[in-house]
């Protein structure tokens, strides 16, 4: 029988994010458990910059259990595989190099393996005080109720089946046994890994106390090349099991077709038609009043009238391009943008 060395293995997979690796590191450097019970992997997926010399920098300061493992550039997916491969805790953590771990962190997932064990589970992301607006209006995009916190399971009034995201997320290491590890898709990889978790019929439960505070994409244009290729990414997930697109998944496609011919219509009946779109700008407006109270930073209510739209239209858009190419006309699997998609 394996003995495992840690109760967790904290898993990175990085490329080209120096600055926010050391970030990282810093935040596991303070978490609130004994530095014993877990090991750090970070697993540079074929970086061109220096993130090699900062983690051994950080090493010959801090006391943490940490293993650099290096690949070429083949994607996240394959990247937390060879943290997985390499892994000596009973319980491998993903987090995401652009994400900084709440002190509380792996004491939050401690705490529930006192009574369970549960195959899988994850937990939320938050912003700090100090993010950039731009980062705030997108964590609003992402995480209200009103918006798509409910499907993505942020919310704890979920409208959809809740699946733990790969920015936080942990699994049984036994598990990955039965199972494997994550596939080669470039998006969505961690929502097919859940899917092949909760499938095992053992319990996956969301810890709302063990946050991370999520960065996020830092400009409107890389967000919009983001949830394009998600809206992508889930008719792909559709063509490998069916049950992981739901209703609720079709609505920013709605939304993203309505617009558009809610536009339409106010061009050509502008007396008609022109009152909707009045009603839709109040109501964005509305958000970027909710947006100050909840962020107590006025910045935020220019950009989230402009970033809640960009979230629908781009994955509504990407959901209706792979629908159209893969659904209907049969086509192999895509991505997306590729191309500088990190520009």
């Amino acid at each position: 029988m394996f003995v495992y060395q840690y109760l967790f293995t904290v898993i990175v997979p990085t490329f080209n994010r120096r600055d926010e690796v050391k970030e990282l590191l810093d935040s596991l450097s303070r978490q609130t458990i004994p530095k014993n019970e877990f090991e750090i992997i970070i697993v540079d997926d074929g970086s061109t910059d220096d993130t090699e010399l900062v983690v051994k920098d950080f090493l010959r300061i801090e006391s943490l259990n940490i293993k650099l493992l290096k690949q070429d550039h083949k994607g996240p997916g394959e990247a937390r595989n060879l943290g997985m491969e390499n892994a000596l805790g009973e319980y491998h953590l993903f987090i995401d190099s652009d994400c900084l771990a709440d002190k509380n962190w792996l004491t939050a997932y401690k705490n529930i393996l006192i009574d369970s064990k549960p195959a899988g589970f994850g937990g939320p992301d938050h912003v700090l005080p100090n993010f950039s607006p731009v980062q705030k209006a997108i964590d609003y995009s992402m995480t209200s109720f009103i918006t798509t916190g409910g499907i993505r399971g942020h919310s704890k009034k979920k409208i959809s089946k809740y699946y733990p995201r790969s920015f936080n997320m942990g699994v049984r290491a036994d598990v990955v046994k039965k199972i494997g590890g994550m596939n080669k898709l470039r998006h969505g990889q961690d929502i097919e890994f859940s899917h092949r978790i909760i499938q095992t019929g053992e319990p996956v439960v969301k810890v709302h106390d063990a946050i991370v505070y999520h960065k996020r994409r830092i400009s409107i244009k890389k967000f919009f090349k983001q949830v394009f290729n998600w809206g992508v990414a889930r008719i792909n997930l559709y063509k490998i099991d069916s049950k992981m697109l739901e209703p609720v998944h079709f609505l920013p496609a709605f939304g993203t077709l309505f617009s558009f011919f809610l536009i339409i219509l106010t061009i050509l009946y502008p007396a008609i038609f022109s009152w909707f779109v009045l009603a839709g700008v109040f109501v964005l407006l509305l958000m970027g009043l909710h947006g100050i109270i909840k962020y107590k930073d006025p910045r935020v209510f220019v950009y989230i009238p402009i970033i809640v739209p960009t979230q629908i239209w781009g994955y509504g858009t990407g959901f209706i391009y792979a629908f159209i190419k893969r659904i209907i006309l049969g086509k192999k699997e895509f991505t997306g943008f590729v191309k500088k998609y990190y520009k």
